[in-house]
């Protein structure tokens, strides 16, 4: 496959990990690039904030310029993709606007090619199927939200390629990877854009709305593909930790960074050692993590299968033969997959649970935010945690069993706590 490549005044500059992982990834999934002759920034907000015509021609000159060369364009930035698939949709649909373009670029342009975003190349283009074959060195482990941001699947009207409140394409990208992604109720909400610098107040606590509800949904890092998403999550987050009096370190990385590491690539060769936030140590805490998945894996398998063979105890001498068929396979399958020594024994469990409420003792504060989200309410369960053991050991085992049930159960400590003070 062969696409016009635009990198827009970013890629090229402030997103440049984005421009070095875009061309990776395409590399990878053997897609050729070719990037535009003498392209033009896009406008971006400037733009259709100044002049109708000045944000449509200016995207215009490039999409004519690609149009003439019979290629479909990749704007890996989600400003940029924006307002491309804006001029193409007016120029298809407005012959006189699309006239008057044409008077201003003094170029021929007929929308008859089309822009493609990152995700709907990787997706619809060339299927995550490919994508999961090309993988080497899976992100398992990862707990990853991945976050579209407000631009990249709105207008429904203009993008069309995902769902507009729902998208789904780069989770699917980042399960591809190997990698499990959360459900969560901020991936389209805005970051606050260009607010973060024009009006900090309102920027930082929207910048602060996305991280809190990411970590609330359990996610460890998160993913984006905008790189002006990219610099308020990640070049911000040090002042939104400090505004808001709390420890907020949630490593960013772009879709395509995380394709190209997952496919062998080192994390410093597509720029992920530049993030302010450390992307590198996460990303090295993943083996030990997917070590401990597969060993609970195995450990829950060889227990089905345990228990399949007392059901059949029951069946008498047929049961009794089918009983030490399954024995042999369920000790074989332990066995193939180093799981006996390994998590499921009481005495492991007990192990976890005390280093859980180690954890729990000697940093309250950092471990209530990670179960409640909500400042106030974290800061009562950090006085729980420093004052009632038995609620801590209860806490610390639903930790390791179920973290639905800890949070569920923090809650209801914390609302305990509050009506005994207001009586």
């Amino acid at each position: 496959m062969k696409m016009a490549y635009y990198p827009g005044c970013s890629l090229d500059g402030s997103a440049l990990e984005y421009g070095l992982s875009a061309k990776r990834t395409a590399e990878i999934m053997g897609v050729e690039l070719v990037e535009l002759e003498d392209w033009n920034c896009c406008g971006a907000t400037s733009g259709h904030n100044t002049n109708k015509i000045l944000s449509l021609a200016l995207p215009a000159r490039n999409l004519a310029i690609a149009e003439k060369t019979g290629l479909d364009v990749l704007a890996p930035c989600a400003a940029c993709y924006s307002r491309f698939r804006n001029t193409e949709h007016v120029v298809r649909h407005d012959s006189k606007m699309r006239d008057k373009i044409e008077s201003v670029i003094e170029m021929e342009y007929k929308a008859s090619n089309e822009t493609l975003s990152i995700l709907e190349l990787l997706v619809n283009k060339l299927g995550t199927e490919k994508i999961a074959d090309k993988v080497s060195n899976p992100l398992k482990g990862m707990k990853a939200a991945c976050y579209y941001g407000c631009l990249l699947v709105r207008p429904k009207g203009h993008t069309g390629f995902d769902d507009d409140e729902d998208p789904q394409t780069m989770d699917k990208v980042v399960r591809a990877l190997g990698a499990e992604t959360v459900n969560w109720s901020h991936k389209t909400e805005c970051c606050g854009a260009a607010l973060a610098t024009s009006r900090p107040d309102i920027g930082k606590k929207m910048i602060y709305e996305v991280i809190k509800n990411a970590r609330a949904a359990g996610a460890e890092c998160m993913v984006t593909a905008c790189p002006l998403c990219m610099m308020n999550l990640d070049m911000r987050q040090a002042a939104v930790a400090k505004e808001y009096k709390i420890d907020l370190p949630m490593p960013v990385y772009y879709v395509t960074e995380l394709l190209a590491i997952a496919c062998g690539d080192a994390p410093n060769k597509v720029g992920a050692d530049r993030h302010f936030v450390d992307a590198e140590s996460y990303l090295a805490s993943l083996p030990a993590k997917a070590a401990a998945i597969e060993a609970e894996e195995a450990a829950k398998a060889a227990a089905k299968a345990q228990k399949g063979v007392k059901a059949k105890k029951t069946t008498g001498v047929e049961g009794a033969a089918a009983v030490a068929g399954a024995d042999n396979a369920a000790g074989a399958d332990v066995k193939d997959k180093a799981a006996a020594p390994v998590a499921g024994t009481d005495g492991d469990m007990e192990k976890k649970v005390n280093a859980m409420i180690k954890g729990l003792q000697k940093n309250p504060e950092k471990m209530a935010l990670k179960i409640i989200a909500d400042e106030e309410r974290a800061a009562i369960l950090a006085e729980i945690i420093k004052n009632d053991e038995k609620k801590v050991a209860k806490l610390a085992e639903l930790m390791i069993t179920d973290k639905d049930k800890a949070g569920k159960a923090a809650e209801a400590y914390v609302t305990g706590e509050i009506k005994k003070r207001e009586k």
